[in-house]
């Protein structure tokens, strides 16, 4: 039997905030339950799922879920969701939101169509850091300076832009994790590599170039820029320019610095160059980029 968000009373209070608004909530459903949405979503739909067995569906896109797979669903197109026929139950936790616009790289590779992108299933060893990050996105969304409050009901509104921007930190680690988690390293990949991968995370902002990477972990500046480029598929500055703009945008997003102190604080030589990188990788330059995410 398919159930119409409208006459679930529990569901369609939360169902399709307006954009802007973070919801979040965790819940465990039992044979028959399903949501039919005829015109889709106001707001991206993330799923992430414990236990059970789902269906999805959005336009033509129909995919069954189980634990450990994260989905996430486009707004403004078609969508209908439950316990998968057959099942006993689905335990899921779920969550509406605009997503940051950084994330958007993130997930590109793991788009299936009709704005369904799929990331699982993740492997076990990340499950409970997944799981532990949508927890604590729970509890920020209820924040309000103090202790947070932990009524019975699993869902939770954010309130204020406090709230929100920790709810979607949260969102954003378990994301993060599950992304990275279905990226191994190649079979056979240099340790070496590994550890300027790190430097380069732990620091995008720090004057690394080819010959320091390559100092840290013992390689001549030749076979490292070789070694990392075939490992990868991209070069160590290319990797570094990368990791340098992501960083930039989480700036952009996250505090109120100008633009020359985020170019700076990203490792950018002057303000002029990272403006143009900027609009070449995310589309719009870093001002209007602000702009879009408070939007």
């Amino acid at each position: 039997m398919t159930v119409r968000a409208e006459t679930l009373p529990r569901t369609a209070a939360v169902a399709s905030p307006p954009p802007g608004v973070v919801v979040v909530g965790r819940f465990d459903e039992r044979a028959g339950y399903a949501i039919d949405r005829p015109h889709g979503s106001d707001s991206w739909l993330v799923t992430w799922t414990t236990a059970g067995a789902g269906l999805l569906g959005q336009g033509r896109t129909q995919l069954p879920v189980g634990p450990g797979d994260f989905v996430l669903l486009a707004p403004g197109v078609p969508q209908r969701y439950g316990v998968r026929p057959g099942a006993e139950r689905w335990q899921f936790w779920w969550a509406h939101c605009q997503l940051r616009p950084a994330w958007t790289p993130w997930i590109q590779a793991h788009a299936l169509g009709d704005g369904v992108h799929a990331l699982g299933p993740v492997p076990q060893l990340a499950r409970g850091r997944v799981e532990s990050a949508l927890r604590r996105m729970l509890d920020d969304a209820r924040w309000t300076g103090g202790e947070p409050v932990r009524p019975a009901e699993d869902v939770a509104v954010a309130h204020s832009d406090v709230a929100r921007e920790l709810a979607l930190n949260a969102l954003e680690e378990a994301l993060l994790l599950a992304v990275a988690s279905l990226r191994p390293v190649p079979p056979g990949a240099d340790e070496r590599v590994r550890r300027a991968q790190t430097l380069i995370a732990a620091d995008p902002g720090a004057p690394h170039t080819v010959a320091s990477l390559a100092e840290a972990v013992a390689l001549s500046p030749s076979r490292f820029a070789h070694l990392f480029t075939e490992q990868l598929g991209l070069s160590p500055m290319r990797a570094l320019r990368e990791a340098r703009l992501r960083h930039a945008a989480r700036l952009l997003e996250s505090t109120a610095l100008t633009a020359e102190r985020v170019a700076a604080a990203s490792g950018f030589a002057s303000a002029f160059h990272f403006s143009r990188a900027f609009k070449a990788r995310y589309g719009v330059p870093p001002g209007a980029y602000r702009e879009q995410g408070r939007g």
